[in-house]
Formats: C-alpha cells, sequence, structure tokens
C-alpha cells in the first residue's frame, strides 16, 4: 500500500509538473502566482520544510512475488480508473455549471414571454418595452422613421411620414409658417447650425465636425481634418537594403529586347554604302606637330555691302553751355517761367543757361546721368545695316485702265430739262422704243412727254402722290402701269397706231374673260370695255388688298405677261405677282422674313431676286425653292438691277455701297464701290450699252462701264467714266432715281427737286427749241 501511495504521489507530482509547463498567456512571466487559500498553506508549509528534498520510500522485499505485483496492479488499476471517473465528474459539473453560467451573461435583454396570439392562435414571444432612464440621451438612439431610402415626397398628401420599427405611424409634426421660422432664427443664436431632415420632418442640429466639414467644401479644402497635403515623401527604393526586387510589371519582355532591328540595320547599311563610296570622310587624326592658330575676333569678312552707317555723334557745346555766356544767352524771368511750364519732351533745350563768376564756383551737372542714358538709347537705336530703299513709281501701283476717252459712248451733258412744279420726282420710266417717257411726283401728276423735244404730250391728275410708274416690255403694244396707294391703273398714252391700240385694248380690256381661278384672290381687277374706255381714264385697274400702302416699285417680266408690285407694308401681302393672260394674282409668300425693299424678274431664267433690308434671296419660281442667299454686308438694301446677260447683280444701299455680284462665283460680293458721299437711291444697267448708272442724295450721277466677257475666266471691267452734276438737294434727298434709253446711250434722271434730267452723249445732237416746235 505503501508503494501504490508513493506511485500516486509521483503521478500527481508528475502532473502538477506538466500543469506548470504551459506557457503563461502573458507575453513576459514577473513570477506572481495567484493560488486559493490551501495551496497558499500548502505552499507555505513546503516552504518550512527549508528546501529538503524527500526521502525515496524503503521498498518492501516482500512484495516481490508475482501475486503481490499483480494483486497490487489490479488494485492500482481499480483505483485509477476509480479516480479518472470521479474527475471526469467533477469536470462534467464544472462545465454545466460554466455554460449555464454563460447562458445568464449573454442574456442581455429581458427574457420574452410566450402567450398564445388573439389572432393566429399561435404562440408567440412578446417582449417588454424598454424604459430609458430619466437622464438618457434621446440623440443616441436610432431614427423612429423606418421607411428607407424612398422619396419623401411620396408622403406630402398624408399626415404621417412614415412608419417606426414597431410598424407603427410616425406622423408628421407640425411646422408653422415663414414668419414663425423667422422669429425661430431670430431668437435662436445656434439656428443657422441645423439642417432639414426628411425622414423626421424637423431641423436637427449639425455637430461641430459637420459644421467644419461643411466650411472645408465652401472654401476648396480637403473635407478630411487629418489629411496632410505636405506630408514627406517615402522613398520605398533609396538607400540600402531597400533595392527593388521585384519588377513592377510582370508582363513577358518584348521580343525587342533581344531581336535585332530591320530598321537600324538598313540605318547601318546606309551608313556603311556612303563611307564605301566616300560621301562620308572621317575626320583626320589630328597631329601633334600642329600649331596653334588664332582668328582676330573683331575683323569683318569683307562683303560687297556698303559699310553700316556710323553712329550719331553727340551736338557740340554752344555759347549756351557756357558758365559765362553773353548776355543775351541768359533767360528772363518770363522765359524761365515759360521754360519750367513747357513739358520736358516739348522743351528746345534740357538746361537754361547759367553765369558763373568762375569756373570753379560751376556745380556738378544735375542731368549728367540722364543725358548719358539717352545717348546710350540713341546707339543702342541707331541703325546698323544700311538698307535699300525702293523705288517705287506711286503711279505704277494704281491699275491701268482704259481711257475714258476710249470708251465712249456715254451721257456728258444735259440735254433736256423737264419740270414737275418743284414736287419730288419719285419715279420715271421709258417705253421700249426709247421715244417716251412718263413720270410721276408726289403731287399725284403723270406726265408723259417725249426725249427728242421734252415735250409735255398728256397729264393724268390722281388724289394721291405717285409711287411708282412702269412701262411694259412689249413692242406690240404700248400701255403703262402707274402705281398709287392700294391701286394699280393700266393707262394707254394717245397718238398710237390702230393696230398697236387695238391689241392693247384686247389685252388689257377682252371682250370674253377668262375663267376664274380655283382660289379666289384678294387683287380684284376692274376693267372698262375698248368702246367706253378713253385716254383720260385707266382702261384696268387692280385693287390691292387694304392696308397694302402706297406702291414703291412695279417690275415687269421680260416677256410682258407678268408685272410684280412691292407695296409698303411688311404683311405677306407686301409682293404680288400679276398675269395678264388670266386677269389673276397671288402673293408668293406665306411667311417673309425681314420687309421687303425690292423684287426683280430674271431676264432668261424663272428666277425671282428678293430684296429685304440686308440679304437677295435667289427663288426658283418654277419649282418653287430657294436657290441661293446673297450678303452683300450692307446694312439697309435700297436699290438693285440684274444684267441683261442674268450672271450678274448689282446692290446699292444707303450706307453708300455698290456691291457687284457674280452669280456663279460666290454668295458675297465680287467688288465692293464706294463712289458717292450720300445714300444711294437707284441703280440701272443699259439695255445695250455696256454702260450702268448710280444716283444719290448727293446730287450726282455716276456714270460707269461694264463690260462683262463671255469668258468665264475673265474678270468683268468696271470703269468709273463720268460724274454729273444737275440736280439740287432738297431736303436731304438729291437724284431718286434713273432709267436708260433703250436704243441710245442716254440717261433720264428724276431728282427730288422737282427736274427731270435728259442726259445724252458728246455725239448727240438734239434739235433746238425752235426746230422742236416746228417739228411739232
Amino acid at each position: 500500500m505503501a508503494a501504490t501511495e508513493l506511485k500516486k504521489k509521483a503521478q500527481k507530482r508528475k502532473i502538477s509538473e506538466e500543469e506548470t509547463e504551459v506557457p503563461s498567456a502573458f507575453p513576459l512571466d514577473v513570477g506572481l502566482d495567484m493560488r486559493s487559500e490551501d495551496e497558499a498553506d500548502e505552499q507555505e508549509a513546503d516552504d518550512d520544510d527549508d528546501g529538503q528534498t524527500d526521502e525515496f520510500p524503503v521498498l518492501d522485499p516482500g512484495s516481490d512475488s508475482e501475486e503481490d505485483d499483480e494483486v497490487g496492479e489490479n488494485a492500482e488499476e481499480s483505483e485509477a480508473t476509480d479516480e479518472d471517473e470521479v474527475e471526469s465528474d467533477d469536470e462534467d459539473e464544472e462545465d454545466e455549471s460554466e455554460i449555464s453560467t454563460d447562458d445568464d451573461e449573454l442574456h442581455i435583454f429581458p427574457k420574452p414571454k410566450t402567450i398564445v396570439s388573439d389572432i393566429t392562435g399561435q404562440p408567440k414571444r412578446v417582449y417588454p418595452e424598454i424604459e430609458p432612464d430619466y437622464d438618457s440621451d434621446s440623440s443616441t438612439e436610432d431614427t423612429p422613421n423606418r421607411v428607407g431610402n424612398i422619396p419623401m415626397h411620396w408622403y406630402d398628401d398624408l399626415p404621417h411620414v412614415g412608419y417606426d420599427i414597431d410598424g407603427k405611424k410616425v406622423l408628421r409634426p407640425a411646422r408653422g409658417d415663414e414668419l414663425d421660422k423667422f422669429l425661430e432664427t431670430v431668437e435662436d443664436p445656434t439656428s443657422w447650425t441645423t439642417a432639414f431632415d426628411k425622414k423626421a420632418q424637423m431641423n436637427k442640429p449639425l455637430t461641430a465636425e459637420e459644421l467644419d466639414l461643411i466650411r472645408r467644401l465652401q472654401e476648396n479644402e480637403v473635407p478630411d481634418a487629418d489629411y496632410d497635403p505636405y506630408e514627406p515623401t517615402i522613398e520605398w527604393f533609396t538607400g540600402k537594403g531597400k533595392e527593388e526586387v521585384m519588377p513592377l510589371s510582370a508582363a513577358p519582355e518584348p521580343k525587342r529586347r533581344w531581336v535585332p532591328s530591320k530598321w537600324e540595320k538598313q540605318k547601318v547599311m546606309k551608313i556603311v554604302r556612303a563611307i564605301r563610296q566616300g560621301r562620308i570622310v572621317p575626320n583626320k587624326p589630328k597631329t601633334t606637330a600642329s600649331q596653334l592658330q588664332f582668328y582676330s575676333v573683331w575683323n569683318e569678312e569683307p562683303s560687297a555691302h556698303p559699310a553700316p552707317l556710323p553712329a550719331p555723334k553727340p551736338r557740340l557745346p554752344t555759347n549756351a553751355e557756357s558758365y559765362n555766356p553773353p548776355e543775351e544767352y541768359l533767360p528772363t524771368e518770363e522765359e524761365r517761367k515759360q521754360w519750367e511750364e513747357t513739358d520736358k519732351e516739348d522743351r528746345e533745350r534740357d538746361f537754361l543757361p547759367q553765369k558763373y563768376k568762375a569756373l570753379r564756383l560751376v556745380p556738378a551737372y544735375d542731368q549728367f546721368i540722364q543725358e548719358r542714358f539717352s545717348r546710350q538709347l540713341d546707339l543702342y537705336l541707331a541703325p546698323r545695316v544700311q538698307r535699300v530703299k525702293l523705288q517705287i513709281d506711286p503711279s505704277s501701283l494704281i491699275p491701268k485702265l482704259p481711257s475714258p476717252s476710249s470708251l465712249k459712248p456715254f451721257p456728258i451733258y444735259k440735254a433736256l430739262q423737264v419740270l414737275h412744279n418743284g414736287y419730288r420726282v419719285r419715279s420715271t420710266s421709258v417705253s421700249p422704243d426709247g421715244a417716251w417717257v412718263v413720270t410721276g411726283d408726289e403731287s399725284g401728276a403723270v406726265r408723259l412727254w417725249e426725249v427728242m423735244v421734252g415735250k409735255e404730250v398728256k397729264r393724268w391728275k390722281f388724289p394721291t402722290k405717285i409711287g411708282a410708274v412702269e412701262w411694259c416690255p412689249r413692242t406690240d403694244v404700248s400701255f403703262f402701269v402707274v402705281g398709287l396707294e392700294e391701286h394699280l391703273h393700266f393707262l394707254i398714252p394717245p397718238n398710237l397706231s390702230t393696230a398697236i391700240l387695238a391689241a392693247t385694248q384686247a389685252l388689257l380690256s377682252p371682250a370674253t374673260l377668262p375663267p376664274q381661278p380655283t382660289t379666289p384672290s384678294l387683287v380684284k381687277w376692274v376693267s372698262q370695255t375698248a368702246a367706253a374706255s378713253s385716254v383720260d381714264s385707266p382702261i384696268l385697274t387692280l385693287n390691292l388688298p387694304p392696308s397694302s400702302g402706297v406702291t414703291k416699285q412695279i417690275t415687269w417680266h421680260r416677256k410682258g405677261d407678268y408685272l410684280s408690285s412691292v407695296s409698303g407694308s411688311e404683311s405677306q401681302g407686301a409682293v404680288w405677282i400679276h398675269q395678264l393672260s388670266r386677269r389673276h394674282s397671288q402673293a408668293p409668300f406665306r411667311k417673309v422674313k425681314g420687309s421687303i425693299q425690292l423684287v426683280l424678274f430674271h431676264p432668261t431664267k424663272p428666277h425671282f431676286f428678293v430684296a429685304t433690308q440686308r440679304y437677295v434671296r435667289l427663288y426658283n419660281l418654277a419649282e418653287q425653292k430657294l436657290l441661293k442667299t446673297l450678303i452683300p454686308g450692307i446694312r439697309w438694301i435700297s436699290s438693285m438691277d440684274v444684267h441683261p446677260s442674268g450672271d450678274h447683280l448689282i446692290v446699292g444701299g444707303y450706307d453708300r455701297k455698290l456691291c457687284w455680284f457674280d452669280l456663279e462665283l460666290s454668295e458675297k460680293p465680287y467688288k465692293i464701290l464706294r463712289y458717292h458721299t450720300r445714300a444711294l437711291r437707284s441703280l440701272h444697267f443699259h439695255p445695250t450699252y455696256p454702260l450702268f448708272a448710280s444716283c444719290s442724295d448727293d446730287g450726282s450721277v455716276q456714270i460707269f462701264h461694264a463690260r462683262v466677257y463671255n469668258d468665264l475666266m475673265t474678270n468683268p471691267l468696271i470703269v468709273p467714266l463720268k460724274i454729273l452734276r444737275g440736280h439740287q438737294v432738297k431736303d436731304g434727298l438729291g437724284v431718286l432715281q434713273v432709267k436708260w434709253c433703250p436704243r441710245q446711250p442716254w440717261l433720264i434722271s428724276a431728282g427730288a427737286d422737282g427736274e427731270v434730267a435728259v442726259w445724252c452723249s458728246a455725239n448727240t445732237e438734239l434739235p433746238s427749241r425752235s426746230e422742236a416746235s416746228n417739228m411739232m
């Protein structure tokens, strides 16, 4: 038994030694032992042994038999198993106690109650409500509104703004009007530090960190207050032991690292061939025997250019610079005062002469540094190279134009003059044969007179002023149109042959009227029968729509069947196209872009020119589409005419510009002429001669030679020929309209002074007054 007890003690010692060998949980063992009271007593008892070791137990010699050993071993085994069972039972009890205590510690919240639901009849757990302490802070609680990230305007029409964690409605808090909000901001000094919460529908105070974040964002600073933009750079691969071990890129090495380049081979072979052919010579080896060569830096190489100009020499001193100048050089008080008041740049001298008794009394010159600086500027700005001056004759820069005497005939003098009793004559027109001229003034009088003698043949009187008159271009009939306010009158001149008179009456007042169009026009055609018509009254009248205004332009198509009228109104009825054969009128434009000033028919094509205030648009009447928009660059277009060939157009404006357009080239003018000093009023091409004329408010008429070539590569030849002066400027107005005679180089001009003049060329002889009266 003593041996078994010793064995048990030895086993317990081994177990305790093994338990003590377990490493401590602390990184450093400080040598502190925490034991219970019993263990402490045992330790004290052990300490009292004064370090004496236990003696080895004495073996019993009677226990050497095998039976005793077997019995002892069995007893030991049984005792060991009993002890193991006791220890396992103790450990199980300790584990259960630890688990129970852990479960109690995990249940922080109160335990739920299990009740039976009144609705489903099933058991459910109900947790008691948490009652916070009186001094608890509600700011740490989560938001009661649990609707999530949804648009809050869905609850605008509802009394609540969402639901809490229990599914109950969160009512909308009461909010005052704008006056209440203002009073709150006045009474509460910290109201500006609040922000409106959409979910809670109330203002919540912002923390100091949030206010600092907002301030940083407003000042364009980094939002993070701990961020240091100036922190030192970390050198990752600098210094010993910090070399880069791994490459920055794991891409495979490119093939060009070990494959030779064929392009480099070609360049090298090119250099090798040049060396072999002798085009590249290597540098010669330097020899030690070669002597040093010195070059003169200041010597210039000889050149054929003349020597540079010398620097300007300073002006030599005169008697005024003397310390004892004569009396006449000394300034008076008035001269001294005038010199002081004069600007420094405008003074003749930089100093005033002064007189001293001796040279030793002369003080230092106060302008010495400034004069030296000016001298340096003179030397710096002085030319060092003699430049060859170009000898150009100014007359050679003027384009060579033909002499006006070689471009005759053109009108050069006033041959006839017809008076209109001082009324402004705004319109005039010449018959196709060039024998008759019809003019209209602002008094409502329309006069018909002959070009050769200037005698009035017939006069018509209308109640309103005459806006425009235009003769029909047809030669088989003879009549002209007079434009008044809201009316167009067709008049037949007297002294016509029977055949022409009958053809004219049949055209203007046919016996059988053509059928009316399906869409009626706003313009009414009123005509008289041929038997009832007379020379004194119009045979046909077109009544334009009301509020059309005065007709300011009438233009004919070259065939004489169509004519167009332009009124002063800015509506879509400002432009009308009338057809005599169908007795029908139509407005070609539904929408008008800008105020229409003038219109023209193309002489050879079905094209129609429309001039607004700043642009000229070209329309195709057959296809009813816009072809081109010309940009003359004029502020206000006043006149326009097309060349008889139809390829060129001239446009005049109130800003004194005359623009020549080549319709085949560009939308911008080919040439701009400025020969008048005031606004242009009228332009007209001669039907047969290469001439055109322009008139202006300055009272002059400009005659130009304008030759157009059939070769498209040759530019038109435009030569100013003559300035005709004979009209007076009245009320700021000069010559209002010009027209050419179709068969002669004669020009008809109508002015604001109430005069109509006929200008003839030098080789034209008109009959005198006596001869004209005999002819009549």
